[in-house]
């Protein structure tokens, strides 16, 4: 990769650090405002980030005094506290003041000649006319200051395939918070937001792009471990493997002030890999190096380069953990879970899903204490169990998943895949969300730092109904992978579960934009648009899905609403010809649609009794609505845990 003269002009004007002000019985009502303006990129604190023993109000006084802007937040609760008065008092006098209400409180006397934004009914979204008004309130307030030209700061950077990579997280808000506070940007800024590019494999065989590509995921998952670091995700990250846009353009599209390059060469015991950090406001590379070693020290060697560049980026370096959790120091057996994994990744297909699971179970055998294979080899067996396995498999081969994910746990506890795929397993396998919670709280706790760990749980939270936990995580994931299509066809799935039909439309269309042949974003278009009661629209949508499953039932069901009865029925055939039991889920959504309401029970239980994946949305379905007041549904729900 070159990097030119011109890419100093990546440089960004630093957003100006906050000092929010509140009543302590308000946190958990402010507490989505903080996340989602360190997701916007402030730096930014609140006395939720106190340290144990530290002089409470001698922290707060040097805070409150560094910060550029001071979020004062009114409530009932606050405008009754002789410490937010304080607080808002100082603001005011330094001309920094930036008042917003949460409950539409009245702020006290001394204050309501200023301009209160209200945020009462704010929906949590930075893209709300509500935020944007604030970040208009922040940039008057901190007008005053002569803005310098830095990289990014402070950005929270928080594939079905990738959830098989072992490792985990730290708790990305925490840090990022804890990185921000440090000083404010005219005291110097940390630019900690880094990208790690595909490295190349110039071993001239192609069949060694596996070990290039694996060797780059396992420095990244090192690097998100490093308390501080901002590391982009593999997806958004890997859209540069060809290195065509220059290191201003791809740090400009991924939000980060640095990028790891590497390239790698391997012949037989042997490997060499050339390292480069560009600092992109520099324009130039800030540190490079390169290591030869025999394989066997494969695995020193990955943390040997994320402990290098972190600390050419932080000035001291403290690790999560150490060594990844679920490791293997058996070369085989890491060659054999690499090339699962790049077969797993690649999404080509039943066989080449079962040759990943093979690879694995090679993995296993020559180190049966390698956590990340066995968790890998859970979501291999979950996968084909959903995709593949005939409907009277599909609860053993769930079975096997859940065994192969316990097994993960067992050997690394904080292994954050490996709760992740006992959630899943249990999940789908057993449609038991009581039971699957804990192993999904536990993957979210550890792998805050994982995108793909953020859109799982996502998905998960939002089928549980509780869609404005599963909006605060989808955004995290959106910052952390801002150019993964399925990332917002989550969003637009929770969107679509929470109601907000337009968002729904928007952010599938959104991902459709980034790819074209991403399968369910066009039938996720299709129920939002049913739902706005724009059928034409909607038989548009599901007529593009590239799923017959989810097309065939769309059209069954948007056929029937356009009076088009003929074809309603042609499609619902040609669904149960296709499919049979295996879309018991898909016929239930369209016999609930008919009004054939026995005939959709019947076609739930058989969905549930084979543990169609599907049933893990019932709660959410908006084509169940006519269902909702039938005890038998509330019954069903109970069974999963959702009653």
């Amino acid at each position: 990769m070159k990097v030119t003269a011109n890419d100093q002009d990546a440089m960004v004007a630093v957003k100006p650090g906050l000092f929010v002000s509140y009543a302590r019985a308000d946190r958990e009502k402010v507490r989505p405002l903080v996340d989602a303006l360190i997701v916007a990129g402030y730096p930014l604190w609140w006395d939720a980030l106190i340290a144990g023993g530290a002089a409470f109000a001698r922290t707060i006084e040097g805070k409150l005094a560094a910060a550029e802007a001071v979020i004062v937040v009114w409530s009932a609760n606050s405008v009754a506290s002789d410490w937010v008065r304080d607080e808002a008092a100082h603001a005011r006098d330094r001309k920094r003041l930036v008042p917003v209400t949460i409950d539409g409180a009245e702020p006290p006397l001394g204050f309501r000649q200023y301009h209160t934004i209200d945020l009462s009914r704010w929906n949590r979204r930075a893209d709300a006319a509500e935020f944007a008004s604030l970040e208009r309130g922040i940039a008057a307030a901190a007008d005053t200051v002569d803005l310098e030209y830095s990289a990014p700061v402070a950005r929270t950077w928080v594939s079905r395939r990738a959830l098989i990579a072992g490792g985990g997280g730290v708790a990305v808000l925490a840090a990022a918070a804890a990185m921000v506070a440090i000083k404010p940007w005219r005291q110097g800024v940390v630019r900690n937001a880094l990208a790690v590019l595909p490295f190349a494999n110039l071993s001239g065989d192609r069949s060694q792009d596996y070990f290039s590509e694996g060797l780059c995921e396992e420095v990244r998952a090192a690097l998100v471990r490093v308390a501080g670091l901002k590391v982009a995700a593999p997806t958004s990250s890997n859209e540069f493997r060809d290195h065509k846009e220059d290191a201003r353009e791809i740090a400009r599209k991924l939000g980060v002030g640095y990028l790891l390059d590497g390239n790698v060469r391997k012949s037989g015991n042997l490997v060499r890999i050339d390292v480069t950090l560009t600092d992109v406001a520099a324009g130039f590379a800030s540190w490079s190096q390169s290591f030869d070693r025999k394989l066997d020290d494969i695995f020193a060697l990955q943390s040997e380069i994320a402990v290098t560049v972190a600390s050419a980026l932080l000035s001291h370096v403290t690790t999560a953990g150490g060594k990844a959790p679920g490791g293997t120091t058996v070369v085989a057996a890491y060659d054999a879970f690499l090339r699962g994994r790049a077969l797993f990744n690649g999404d080509a297909g039943e066989s080449a899903d079962r040759a990943a699971l093979a690879r694995f179970d090679e993995a296993i055998s020559l180190d049966p204490g390698f956590a990340a294979a066995h968790a890998a080899r859970s979501r291999s067996l979950a996968g084909i169990a959903s995709l593949y396995a005939k409907a009277d498999r599909i609860v053993d081969t769930y079975g096997a998943a859940v065994a192969a994910a316990q097994r993960a746990v067992a050997l690394a506890p904080d292994l954050a895949a490996a709760h992740l795929a006992l959630g899943y397993a249990t999940l789908n396998g057993f449609l038991d969300f009581r039971g699957s919670r804990t192993a999904y709280d536990r993957a979210f706790a550890l792998g805050q730092g994982d995108a793909d760990i953020l859109l799982m749980y996502a998905y998960f939270t939002a089928k549980a109904g509780r869609g404005e936990d599963a909006r605060r995580v989808i955004v995290h994931a959106e910052q952390l992978d801002p150019l993964n299509p399925r990332t917002f066809r989550a969003d637009s799935a929770i969107e679509l579960a929470t109601g907000n039909y337009r968002s729904a439309v928007a952010r599938a269309e959104q991902a459709l934009a980034m790819n074209a042949k991403l399968s369910s974003a066009h039938s996720q278009i299709g129920f939002a648009q049913l739902m706005l009661a724009d059928a034409s629209a909607a038989r548009t949508a599901f007529a593009a899905e590239p799923l017959p499953i989810l097309r065939l039932a769309g059209l069954a069901i948007v056929d029937h609403k356009l009076g088009n009865r003929p074809a309603a029925e042609a499609a619902l055939t040609e669904l149960v010809t296709l499919h049979g039991d295996n879309a018991s889920y898909q016929q239930a959504q369209v016999l609930a649609q008919w009004g054939r309401t026995e005939d959709a029970f019947a076609a739930l239980e058989r969905a549930y009794d084979i543990r169609d994946g599907g049933m893990a949305s019932t709660l959410i379905d908006p084509m169940f609505a006519p269902l909702r007041n039938d005890a038998r549904y509330n019954r069903l729900l109970g069974r999963m845990g959702l009653a």
